[in-house]
């Protein structure tokens, strides 16, 4: 999953002339919370939420006495004095995981997206990458979803897929991880479709023989069982 397919193409950006007052009325309107700063269509910048509302007059209103010069002094106060120079950027080409661990690495919430010139051609945020790992799951409606640990076998994944096939349902979505496994075991994350109710007991004794149960959860009728 790459970030050219998740990201916001349509980005609303902003020069490096624009103001306080300005920005924060782009924010408001878009309902947005960072925005590109560019300077003669070349990414100078990032400005966020949080660094309009530390700059803002009405924070300033809040903490101290301030005149109306001063409130007028900050309205017009150009974005380039308070943004994010030279911001952390993804290439498009990245996969959605190196770019969640790249925002994670960084604490931030998001970042320009460029080309292999540099251009800019959208931004990716947390939001989008909750949208994609969404979709990577599946839909979670009349789904049941269940979490095992089996032995990290060459056939471990099709002797599930066998069983729910046997029982007439099918695998939406699967996920695996050797993450903090004992070597020989892997983490499986299985989201089931078609899944006929009478049959269910018998699917999940099917799986937990493949090995432990973490969890299951039928989303159809908000049952969840939490084994470890």
């Amino acid at each position: 999953m790459l970030v050219k397919h998740w990201m916001t193409k349509n980005v609303i950006t902003v020069d490096t002339d624009c103001t306080l007052e300005r920005a924060i009325s782009f924010m408001k309107s878009y309902k947005i919370r960072m925005m590109p700063v560019l300077k003669n269509g070349v990414l100078k910048g990032v400005v966020t939420d949080r660094d309009l509302k530390r700059a803002s007059a009405s924070d300033a209103v809040k903490t101290t006495h301030v005149d109306r010069a001063t409130l007028a002094s900050l309205a017009n106060m150009k974005i380039s004095t308070i943004m994010t120079k030279d911001p952390i950027r993804v290439p498009y080409n990245y996969s959605i995981d190196e770019t969640a661990e790249l925002l994670l690495e960084n604490k931030i919430s998001g970042a320009p997206v460029v080309d292999d010139m540099d251009n800019l051609v959208g931004v990716i945020t947390q939001t989008n990458v909750y949208k994609a790992l969404i979709s990577l799951t599946g839909k979670r409606k009349n789904s049941v979803q269940v979490g095992v640990v089996i032995k990290d076998t060459r056939n471990a994944i099709q002797e599930i897929d066998d069983l729910l096939e046997h029982h007439g349902g099918r695998i939406i979505s699967i996920l695996t991880s050797d993450d903090n496994m004992p070597k020989g075991y892997r983490k499986v994350f299985v989201r089931l479709g078609g899944v006929d109710r009478i049959k269910l007991d018998s699917i999940i004794d099917g799986i937990q023989s493949k090995g432990e149960l973490i969890y299951v959860i039928d989303h159809h009728d908000n049952i969840r069982m939490v084994y470890k």
